[in-house]
């Protein structure tokens, strides 16, 4: 399985998990929250980030699971 980043966007009037460069949902949700859920699993196995958008398209979230740089102070 390739590395994508995972975003979590709004699809009429459900919430999608798409892949970085997927044409095609991974899944369709019916609320944010679970599309979340399935996205950060998904980031979390893949070692991969997860973008979540708000209802207007823009990304309001960044999550990462694996790709931070070890020189960040925490």
């Amino acid at each position: 399985m390739s590395k994508k980043n995972q975003h979590v966007v709004p699809h009429q009037k459900q919430w999608a998990v798409v892949g970085a460069g997927n044409l095609k949902a991974t899944k369709i949700t019916s609320t944010q929250q679970e599309a979340i859920v399935l996205a950060t699993q998904i980031a979390k196995n893949q070692t991969s980030e997860l973008l979540i958008h708000g209802k207007n398209g823009r990304i309001r979230e960044k999550n990462s699971y694996g790709n931070d740089p070890s020189n960040i102070k925490g």
